[in-house]
């Protein structure tokens, strides 16, 4: 059994974890248009692909992106789809236990890893072939935007320090 410190009672019994960090920003309340073309780009995004690969498409960006909010959420989300807990624990290290993943999915977090860090500053023609091999060009298109959008949401998410630990699965928030 696993304990969630975020819902401890701090006023009545002092609690060995840290403090829980305010969010710099409540950028969703600021700009709820910007919130909700995002919740609508992202909805666009998921049409037809796999709700697990998708998961951990999005577990995978927010591991590399070091967005706390979203390893939550999409952790969450995965569990509640059905997605096993080690193969949500394996994925910081997919490369090293490929067997736990399909080669469909291999694929993706290929492509989740060369679109999240462009550091090369282009996704290699290999990783993109390897890919195409495995879906479809609409479905291709689809992750492709999914990568993206998840992407702009750890953005949002990093830059304003929000806070991991609320979410519960069908929370409707991205």
């Amino acid at each position: 059994m696993t304990t969630n410190p975020v819902h401890h009672d701090h006023a009545s019994t002092p609690s060995p974890y840290a403090p829980e960090h305010p969010a710099r920003l409540p950028w969703a309340e600021l700009v709820p248009d910007v919130f909700q073309a995002m919740v609508r780009l992202d909805a666009a995004a998921r049409k037809g692909l796999d709700p697990l690969l998708l998961e951990l498409v999005k577990v995978r960006a927010s591991q590399l992106n070091r967005c706390a909010l979203c390893l939550d959420m999409h952790s969450k989300d995965a569990l509640a789809a059905g997605e096993s807990v080690e193969r949500i624990v394996q994925l910081s290290a997919w490369d090293e236990s490929r067997h736990f993943y399909t080669e469909k999915e291999i694929a993706a977090l290929e492509l989740t890893e060369a679109v999240t860090v462009l550091t090369d500053g282009f996704v290699p023609d290999e990783v993109y072939a390897r890919a195409a091999e495995h879906f479809e060009p609409a479905e291709l298109a689809r992750l492709i935007a999914a990568i993206t959008v998840i992407n702009a949401w750890n953005r949002f998410g990093v830059t304003t320090r929000q806070v991991p630990g609320h979410y519960t699965p069908g929370g409707g928030q991205h």
